[in-house]
């Protein structure tokens, strides 16, 4: 009797343990990515699109032997599945730039649940396989948020994190002015390798930054690739014939 009462105390005290205690299956971090690898190589990457100067910065990077990476999001300064911007995501893709996850709706992803990582995850992800045929393998988290969490849905998804070692402030609404002496001052500090961040939703850096730091950044002897290439690692998990458009293309 003693025997089996102890063994059923156990038994519920082990179960109450069970259905209390988090469960980590997924224990793999995807890696985190602050700065490019190979010498002499500077990434110049631009988030939040796709909108409307897109084809515009892919024409000026495309003039001076440049490439860029486009952190594409889904549902941000306007919806991915629109005729004009996809045309314009399918445009960068073809001029040979590389284009990435930059999550769905631009949400921070470090307040989210597993299924809403995973949520904001796939539909940008499933929109840039229709219009390009290409699998990202590189996610920037909105505002460089992210946890551990994050960094195990990213991993389940086959993808890398990629931040940031220069900050143009664009994206924080600072003078195009104050973006050129970031750069300045980080060139004149002759650093191996540059990753900068920079936003396509401004004009200003479209039409008066890029010009400006491609010039400043060359006349230094750098070469402008992409973020896979300054890492030496592969754009895509996969890449496809583009899918042609349905109905459920939409936002």
């Amino acid at each position: 009797m003693f025997k089996s009462l102890t063994a059923t105390l156990l038994a519920s005290i082990a179960l109450q343990y069970a259905s209390a205690a988090p469960l980590e299956p997924r224990q793999t971090l995807a890696t985190v990515y602050t700065a490019c690898t190979v010498p002499n190589k500077v990434a110049l990457t631009f988030d939040d699109g796709p909108y409307n100067y897109l084809n515009d910065i892919v024409n000026t990077l495309d003039a001076n032997g440049a490439k860029g990476t486009f952190f594409f999001n889904g549902n941000n300064w306007g919806c991915i599945y629109d005729t004009t911007l996809r045309g314009r995501v399918k445009y960068a893709y073809d001029h040979g730039h590389q284009v990435a996850s930059h999550t769905w709706a631009h949400r921070d992803l470090a307040t989210l649940t597993w299924d809403q990582i995973h949520d904001e995850m796939w539909r940008v992800e499933q929109a840039l396989i229709r219009i390009t045929g290409a699998n990202p393998a590189w996610m920037r988290p909105p505002y460089g948020s992210y946890n551990n969490l994050v960094r195990q849905a990213s991993a389940v998804r086959g993808q890398s994190l990629v931040n940031w070692d220069l900050d143009a402030g664009d994206g924080d609404n600072v003078p195009v002015a104050t973006s050129k002496s970031r750069y300045d001052s980080k060139i004149a500090q002759h650093p191996s390798t540059i990753l900068a961040l920079n936003h396509e939703t401004h004009s200003s850096t479209a039409y008066d930054l890029l010009p400006y730091v491609i010039q400043k950044l060359q006349a230094a002897g750098y070469q402008l690739v992409t973020v896979a290439e300054c890492l030496n690692k592969a754009p895509y998990q996969s890449v496809a014939a583009p899918q042609t458009p349905t109905a459920d293309w939409h936002c």
